[in-house]
């Protein structure tokens, strides 16, 4: 399975300069928060996969303007050809707004899957807008990391962890591919695709 995973920034190829061969063989989009609903909905409108995705930090947006054909996942385990992807959002609390959470309030987030998370077996994917704690996170409040992201990869050991909020062309140099254990972490800036055995 081909999986195109993007975030936080519009990738000129997929709308500015579009080639809808870009999408040929994609079988699912992730999406990692702070994009414009816009650019979602015109994907959708290209391809007949699912673009599933989570709300990054700034996506206060998509309360008034959702993403046409699209399926947000928040807090959610949904299956696609066999593999689980969950869904947890947002980002640390770093001022009012919305889709931002203390440590505490991911963990409660986390707690209330117990149910998805047992009748699912766990999951293949975790798909966030923030990285983990101590794990492609930078040491300010608005960047850093939840630690209980780490404690999902430490129990039920995915196969990737997928996110965003770390932009890529920051002064630190975030990588764009790494590893957790057994989990491969992925910062899905702008656009990357990668494969998945299924």
């Amino acid at each position: 399975m081909k999986v195109l995973a993007i975030a936080d920034e519009e990738s000129k190829l997929l709308w500015d300069y579009f080639d809808k061969s870009y999408l040929e063989g994609i079988d699912l989009i992730l999406s990692c928060g702070d994009l414009k609903p816009q650019y979602l909905s015109f994907l959708a409108s290209f391809t007949h996969v699912p673009i599933l995705y989570v709300h990054g930090n700034h996506d206060e947006r998509y309360d008034t303007v959702p993403p046409e054909g699209c399926i947000c996942i928040e807090d959610q385990i949904y299956v696609h050809e066999g593999v689980r992807i969950l869904g947890l959002g947002g980002s640390m609390r770093y001022k009012p707004g919305k889709h931002q959470y203390t440590e505490s309030e991911m963990r409660r987030r986390v707690r209330r899957m117990w149910w998805k998370l047992w009748r699912n077996r766990g999951f293949d994917i975790l798909l966030t807008h923030s990285p983990a704690y101590q794990l492609n996170d930078d040491n300010d409040l608005p960047h850093r990391g939840f630690e209980a992201f780490r404690n999902l990869m430490d129990k039920y050991k995915p196969a990737y962890f997928v996110h965003g909020h770390v932009h890529l062309n920051y002064g630190r140099k975030f990588p764009r591919l790494s590893v957790y254990n057994e989990t491969q972490v992925i910062n899905a800036y702008e656009k990357y695709i990668f494969d998945i055995d299924v």
